[in-house]
């Protein structure tokens, strides 16, 4: 069981980042997926989530019209489309995958930081 979340990166306030979640190991298509972040010295934040078919979305107030979560259950993998980022963006993005019987998994996170 693996979630390998990558895309991370060094970006200028108002830029876009996309991050992405490749899964294996389990039925992807029958967990809903998160991204949560974490600040330097704060603690987890939920971001984003999507449901199993993808109908479903749902955001954090902090990045609401900004964010878009996405996946492919072809290709096992969750997205994360960043746009007009802020400073207060800059934190470690975790993948989550969660199944109401079979419990949770996450990545090993990857760091975004947005800075001038």
């Amino acid at each position: 069981v693996q979630l390998v979340e990558s895309g991370g990166g060094l970006v200028q306030p108002g830029g876009s980042l996309r991050l992405s979640c490749a899964a294996s190991g389990f039925t992807f298509s029958s967990y809903a997926m998160s991204w949560v972040r974490q600040a330097p010295g704060k603690g987890l934040e939920w971001v984003s989530r999507i449901s199993t078919g993808g109908g479903g979305r749902s955001y954090a107030d902090s990045v609401k019209g900004r964010f878009t979560i996405s996946r492919n259950n072809a290709n096992n993998t969750v997205y994360l489309q960043m746009n007009s980022l802020k400073p207060e963006d800059t934190a470690v993005y975790y993948c989550n995958a969660n199944h109401l019987q079979l419990g949770s998994r996450w990545g090993q996170g990857t760091q975004v930081t947005v800075s001038s």
